[in-house]
């Protein structure tokens, strides 16, 4: 395994790297809530193996008071019965946009199942979100962004 950093991009292309943290700014006054964006961004994160955004947004989610159990089930969250209607249908929908060349046929009823959960607004807000931690993930695997080895809280 190599963890050796490949190329230190937000650096490189800080103009870039401000774009992309002026849009993760738009995130922080939506509807959403910071807890259900930050477990959408771990699963995201687990989905695409970012040990860098996955760690964050761990952390992140301790801070908010989220469980330990909780945190360790989002890749089983299907069969865990402690997540709400509205965790599940965010979840969905953003492993569907994570996984765009699979399942095309779902998207139609996982749309359905935000619509009954989420306004349209929320809706255009969690994709942005779902987009956004997809770019993150991208950036961040392929520059091979190291992370800490430091205790969790």
């Amino acid at each position: 395994m190599n963890t050796t950093a490949r190329l230190n991009w937000f650096k490189l292309a800080p103009k870039s790297f401000e774009a992309i943290l002026a849009v993760n700014g738009t995130l922080e006054s939506t509807t959403l809530g910071k807890k259900l964006v930050d477990l959408v961004f771990a699963r995201v994160s687990q989905i695409n193996g970012c040990a860098y955004c996955l760690d964050m947004h761990v952390r992140d989610l301790r801070k908010e008071g989220e469980d330990w159990q909780r945190i360790n089930s989002l890749p089983t969250w299907r069969e865990a019965g402690f997540y709400s209607e509205r965790e599940r249908a965010a979840f969905a929908w953003a492993e569907s946009l994570t996984r765009l060349a699979d399942n095309h046929d779902a998207r139609d009823a996982e749309f359905e199942a935000l619509k009954a959960q989420f306004s349209d607004l929320e809706i255009v807000e969690l994709t942005v979100a779902i987009s956004q931690i997809n770019t993150w993930n991208r950036l961040n695997v392929g520059m091979r962004v190291p992370v800490a080895a430091k205790p969790l809280a």
